[in-house]
């Protein structure tokens, strides 16, 4: 397994946090259980060689090669494979909590949890981009179409400051900013708030707090699992039995459940 980072266009940093491109000789042992944790990004993939096999909901979704995949925000765990085993190509853009509803004119909440087509939400656009990415000849190509796509779908549409400055917030805090700090540093009203993010993110901003602050410890656990038995690692939550049970519902595992299994493509793929 590869990963490459993609530089991204000025003009998107800060809304896409990060694009990378995936290549791969076959699957990954049948022994690991691939499994892929919510990161708190909605993310385009798209698979140039071979397809991808994709399930949160024991209903497998598949992209076929040269298809686009819009997969919108998760906050429960899922699994992902290589469609057939031999040789893939994935080109993929992860975009910031703050930043995907500059790109597409929807509720994101309507893609919350789920693996939908590009071409049903983009219609024509969508379609275009797939047969131009097919047709490129080299990777770099295709990436620099893609790239060029997202960039026409950003130039459409306008900054939510209150929106992005709450999620910042959030993001800089590592989840433990409350509600109503944000009530009080915004003026607004948690049910106002809570509307907002549904619509330009998918997730309440409580849920996206619970999300990032997740994030940060499994990001940790990828790196060294046996940091985690120290208890200033539940510095963050409430005790012990609140962080097994956001641990739980955010991988499906207990982290004793979870340090006996084989995750290797899972960790590769949330640290790229």
């Amino acid at each position: 397994m590869q990963f490459r980072n993609i530089s991204i266009h000025p003009l998107l940093k800060g809304y896409i946090e990060k694009m990378w491109l995936f290549e791969s000789d076959g699957r990954a042992s049948s022994d690991d259980i691939k499994l892929i944790v919510p990161n708190s990004r909605i993310k385009i993939a798209v698979p140039y060689r071979n397809g991808i096999i994709a399930d949160a909901n024991k209903s497998p979704h598949i992209t076929k090669e040269h298809s686009i995949t819009l997969v919108g925000i998760f906050d429960k765990p899922s699994t992902m494979d290589i469609a057939a085993n031999e040789s893939s190509g994935t080109i993929c853009a992860e975009f910031s909590p703050g930043g995907a509803y500059r790109f597409f004119r929807l509720p994101l909440s309507d893609i919350k949890n789920g693996f939908f087509s590009l071409t049903e939400i983009l219609g024509r656009m969508a379609k275009q981009l797939q047969e131009e990415m097919a047709n490129a000849e080299t990777t770099d190509k295709k990436a620099c179409l893609f790239q060029q796509f997202l960039l026409k779908q950003f130039l459409q549409y306008t900054d939510d400051t209150i929106f992005q400055y709450c999620v910042e917030k959030i993001t800089s805090s590592k989840g433990t900013i409350t509600i109503k700090e944000l009530e009080k540093k915004t003026g607004y009203s948690s049910r106002w708030l809570n509307m907002k993010f549904i619509e330009r993110l998918g997730v309440s901003p409580k849920n996206l707090a619970s999300i990032i602050r997740f994030r940060h410890y499994y990001e940790t656990l990828c790196g060294n699992q046996k940091l985690f038995v120290r208890n200033d690692f539940y510095h963050y939550y409430y005790d012990q039995s609140h962080f097994i049970k956001d641990f739980k519902r955010f991988t499906g595992l207990t982290p004793t459940g979870l340090e006996n299994k084989i995750n290797d493509f899972g960790k590769v793929f949330y640290n790229v």
